[in-house]
């Protein structure tokens, strides 16, 4: 009979009760804890600022289209039309708004890892980046 393994993220040495330390896995530099908690405001800020900017750049895409949507409902008479511009002036702002969106949020990642305090520790609240002091 084949013995079943338990796999355990960490270890604690129960006469200094400290984490052993995972390769890859950050750790608090002051207390040495393994219980952080990733913040990323510079990609959630990104995101949500590259979506308004994307919807907004996409009302000026809402014209053009809007007009592609009326040559391509053309067929289906005025109504058709219409429809058709409604649909291509809508498509026109969520394809600019998630465009934007993942801009922002891979230039906010690379302010998360380059520039603030990416990681939190949530023994000792010490909040420190990728390369800890």
């Amino acid at each position: 009979m084949e013995e079943q393994t338990t796999i355990v993220p960490f270890k604690r040495d129960e006469t200094t009760q400290q984490a052993e330390l995972i390769p890859g896995m950050p750790a608090c530099p002051v207390c040495r804890s393994i219980r952080i908690q990733t913040r990323l405001y510079g990609k959630k800020v990104g995101g949500t600022i590259g979506a308004v900017a994307g919807a907004t750049s996409g009302v000026a895409l809402v014209l053009s289209g809007a007009e592609m949507g009326a040559v391509a409902g053309a067929a289906g008479g005025p109504v058709g039309s219409a429809i058709g511009a409604l649909t291509g002036g809508v498509l026109a702002m969520l394809i600019g708004g998630a465009t934007g969106c993942a801009a922002g949020a891979a230039f906010g990642e690379v302010i998360d890892d380059n520039v603030l305090d990416k990681y939190l520790c949530t023994d000792c609240g010490y909040t420190f980046g990728n390369k800890p002091i």
